[in-house]
């Protein structure tokens, strides 16, 4: 049976969207994930959406309990995970408002947990291949209900997950456009190894937001701008989430 994890999900939890809903705590042995779980049904699939920053957005990227998160998403049974996140561009194609369908990252993180392996079993050394992150089914899904939503949209992009909460120097916004990157997080990275490493499909929508620091023409990036881009193109987010989430099987 099919069941969707969400991370992020900004509006998925609207009464109007999801159905049934019940909202539990749960410990599991990395601690307790970053908000209540939430549990219901968006078109008839069974779903379980957590507030990766907390409820209020009060946890800074760094102390996001990710393996906890990734943990409980899979004790509850979820099969795939849906995340979205805001990012910034670092390509002059990538513009405002445009969604982007993550295929790589580069983790330039310092202070997460990123495994949940903190020791190996006596012969039985774990290392999670990596080369192809993201979802090819998932992702695939995505792209193909972008299309028919008429979003504007990127079919692929490689995604820098930085350790914030600072933004980027200019310098290190050039280091990572030379280095490939087409956008720019805070948290994508350590999700996307954790979720590989739990054995869950995994695939990320990113929406840019502002175009970091590189660009001459444009002021630096700022808290309040991405959160006016976000919130004007949330309802896209919430379509593009439930229109896929029907056509996993």
């Amino acid at each position: 049976m099919v069941k969707i994890g969400i991370i992020g999900g900004s509006g998925l939890d609207n009464p109007d969207i999801l159905k049934d809903v019940k909202e539990i705590e749960i410990s599991t042995p990395y601690g307790k994930p970053t908000s209540p779980l939430k549990l219901g049904k968006i078109h008839d699939v069974e779903v379980v959406l957590i507030a990766r920053h907390g409820q209020n957005h009060t946890i800074p990227p760094t102390h996001v309990n990710y393996r906890a998160n990734i943990h409980a998403l899979k004790t509850q049974g979820c099969t795939h995970i849906l995340a979205t996140t805001a990012c910034g561009s670092l390509r002059e194609e990538i513009g405002r408002g445009d969604f982007v369908i993550l295929d790589q990252f580069i983790d330039f993180t310092r202070l997460r947990k990123v495994s949940f392996f903190d020791e190996f079993p006596p012969g039985d050394a774990k290392h999670t291949a990596m080369a192809y992150p993201y979802s090819e089914e998932l992702r695939k899904l995505l792209i193909d209900t972008a299309m028919e939503l008429n979003l504007k949209f990127h079919e692929k992009g490689t995604v820098v997950t930085i350790e914030g909460p600072r933004f980027s120097t200019r310098a290190e916004s050039e280091m990572f456009r030379i280095w490939g990157a087409d956008v720019i997080n805070m948290s994508i990275a350590p999700e996307t190894i954790l979720a590989n490493e739990a054995g869950i499909p995994y695939a990320a929508v990113a929406m840019s937001t502002d175009y970091d620091c590189w660009k001459d023409d444009e002021a630096p990036v700022t808290w309040e701008e991405i959160l006016e881009i976000f919130g004007k193109n949330v309802n896209n987010v919430i379509a593009l989430l439930t229109n896929t989430i029907k056509k996993i099987k």
